[in-house]
């Protein structure tokens, strides 16, 4: 057999799954075998092929989250072999595919460990967490017309690339999950930051990211010691430039609140 699976060939490997039916249960590891899996599944695919062989047996499917399958939504969060979406650079776990394992290979699979994702069932976690970080700033409220209104304000070219750069995020959580401390700055910084280019988002600019980060702390995320662990297994490579602006908009907000600029959230 050759390093990775031959092109035509199948593989059996041994999965080891968490499996845990709810966020105040006892978890445990189960082990699985994954039969007839082809180079040309995809991780999904393949925890599909397992499941379909569960039910036959009419024992519980293991429960994953999933949904464009294609990179986009960040949905699939899932560890693998110890790594969020499995350690490929610039990929999502459905974007992870069996060709990358040979046959025999031992698998683990677990969910998102983090203090502010409680697991839900299995591999699934709630990442609502995100969704309040969002909710507390992650937007532009003043009114910025139709396309051609936006498209009439001159912005430099250096500056739309930084901000399309930042809003890369797909909001995967696996940042969080990478992070020995849980923190959410790279996801957070990349929403300031995203913003905090753009004219539009100068309005706003000092509430924003007070609230943001008011929010982080009271979903329970950890705080940045610069591991870098985040960048590292970013499926969209969001650099970690973007924590260094999340800290400087966040000083400059302070500054603005003792100078009487604004009310921070309390």
């Amino acid at each position: 057999m050759s390093e990775h699976a031959s092109e035509h060939g199948t593989m059996t490997l041994k999965l080891i799954v968490w499996r845990q039916k709810g966020p105040a249960e006892p978890g445990r590891f189960e082990t699985y075998a994954a039969k007839n899996i082809t180079p040309h599944h995809s991780f999904l695919e393949m925890l599909d092929v397992v499941n379909e062989e569960l039910i036959k047996e009419g024992k519980e499917p293991i429960a994953f989250d999933h949904d464009c399958r294609e990179g986009i939504c960040g949905t699939c969060s899932t560890v693998v072999n110890g790594v969020a979406h499995g350690g490929q650079e610039r990929t999502t776990v459905c974007q992870l595919h069996m060709r990358k394992f040979k046959d025999g290979d031992t698998i683990y699979l677990e969910p998102w460990r983090a203090r502010a994702f409680p697991i839900l069932r299995d591999l699934v976690v709630d990442r609502g967490a995100l969704d309040k970080v969002i909710q507390a700033g992650g937007y532009v409220s003043c009114h910025t017309g139709g396309v051609p209104d936006g498209n009439a304000l001159p912005i430099p070219k250096a500056d739309a690339d930084y901000s399309m750069d930042a809003a890369e995020c797909i909001g995967c959580g696996a940042c969080v999950a990478g992070c020995p401390n849980g923190a959410a700055m790279l996801f957070t910084g990349a929403k300031v930051a995203q913003f905090a280019a753009l004219p539009q988002g100068q309005v706003e600019a000092p509430e924003r990211v007070a609230a943001m980060i008011k929010a982080m702390q009271d979903c329970g995320f950890g705080n940045c010691t610069n591991h870098y662990e985040c960048q590292a297994v970013c499926p969209k490579g969001i650099h970690v430039k973007f924590i260094a602006r999340l800290n400087r908009e966040f000083l400059k907000a302070l500054f603005k609140a003792k100078s009487g600029s604004f009310t921070p959230v309390e």
